[in-house]
């Protein structure tokens, strides 16, 4: 792998997105770190954990209570806009709009229910049938809360199929785009 840098005086914001299992937290650490940057990725996950509640917890409040999203999508761009940094979220390619490069990470049902499974444990079945359902959810909950329709990613500057690489060829590929767009530079 080449190593980069961000130009100097130049700040570098970059958004990377994809539903469940795709890789967003994976690809996003190790892109932060390959740049030295700071990652920025406040999902459901980490408020649960900051309001001692279980993720499913979170989400079924998070049906019946806006301020949930709200507050984890102002906090990321909030965050996001004081430096360079990566941005990964499952809606950080629409809503960091100024971010310099937007990246879509994506992979089969199977594949993310395989990797979830892998991450933590469980039944194969049953982690699909939770991730299609909280997939449907999301999307609900973003087009009611923000009129996104995730599944719309076209104008990303890159969109990955991340079942047909390793995250550190995922990364990869972003630094070369990153290389080719002068928003980075070879060492």
């Amino acid at each position: 792998m080449g190593e980069y840098k961000i130009p100097k005086n130049k700040e570098l914001r970059i958004a990377i997105s994809g539903k469940s299992g795709c890789g967003n937290t994976t690809v996003s650490t190790l892109l932060s770190q390959k740049l030295n940057v700071t990652l920025i990725n406040f999902t459901f996950r980490q408020l649960a954990a900051e309001k001692n509640m279980t993720l499913a917890q979170i989400l079924e409040a998070a049906k019946k209570d806006d301020s949930f999203d709200r507050l984890v999508d102002s906090r990321q761009v909030e965050l996001a806009r004081k430096e360079s940094c990566v941005l990964g979220s499952r809606l950080a390619v629409w809503m960091l709009k100024e971010a310099d490069f937007k990246v879509f990470l994506l992979a089969s049902e199977q594949t993310r229910a395989e990797r979830i499974l892998n991450r933590e444990g469980g039944d194969l079945k049953e982690i699909m049938a939770f991730t299609q359902k909280r997939d449907a959810e999301d999307s609900a909950r973003y087009m009611q809360l923000y009129g996104i329709d995730n599944s719309a990613y076209d104008f990303c500057d890159l969109v990955i199929d991340t079942a047909k690489y390793n995250p550190d060829q995922i990364v990869e590929l972003i630094l070369q785009n990153l290389a080719q767009k002068q928003l980075v530079v070879a060492e």
